[in-house]
């Protein structure tokens, strides 16, 4: 069911919340179960700042089926200040303003929905940084 699988995943598309290893400090997003740097199994939950730089983009002009009201959108491949890669679609920006190398921060915006009274999922997606870094 599609609602319980959003609540189990609502602190890492509310919060961006993913995991650290116990043992050599490495962060995930998403959290992970075995540490690729040290094959630890033992982690803490890590908040991400939000914060990084835009790695690479793509404007997707045909959507998979669900997404369709949402084009032409922007895709992108954002590294996070705390070493992770995440790949999120680019809100509050015109494409032809985007550049490689952008400072990006994350924001919580509208996913999709399910029918039209059914549920809504929110998540994250990222935009330019509207402060430098907001720190």
């Amino acid at each position: 069911m599609e609602l319980a699988r959003n609540w189990r995943l609502r602190d890492q598309r509310y919060r961006l919340e993913g995991n650290q290893c116990n043992t050599c400090g490495a962060k995930y997003f998403p959290p992970r179960e075995v540490c690729e740097n040290c094959r630890g199994t033992e982690f803490s939950p890590y908040q991400f700042s939000g914060h990084g730089e835009l790695f690479s983009f793509t404007i997707m002009r045909q959507a998979p089926q669900g997404h369709e009201e949402n084009l032409p959108y922007a895709v992108g491949m954002i590294k996070l200040d705390e070493g992770p890669m995440v790949e999120a679609q680019l809100t509050d920006c015109e494409f032809a303003e985007l550049k490689i190398g952008q400072l990006v921060e994350m924001v919580t915006r509208k996913w999709r929905a399910y029918g039209d009274d059914g549920l809504i999922v929110y998540g994250y997606k990222f935009r330019p940084a509207v402060n430098g870094r907001g720190k």
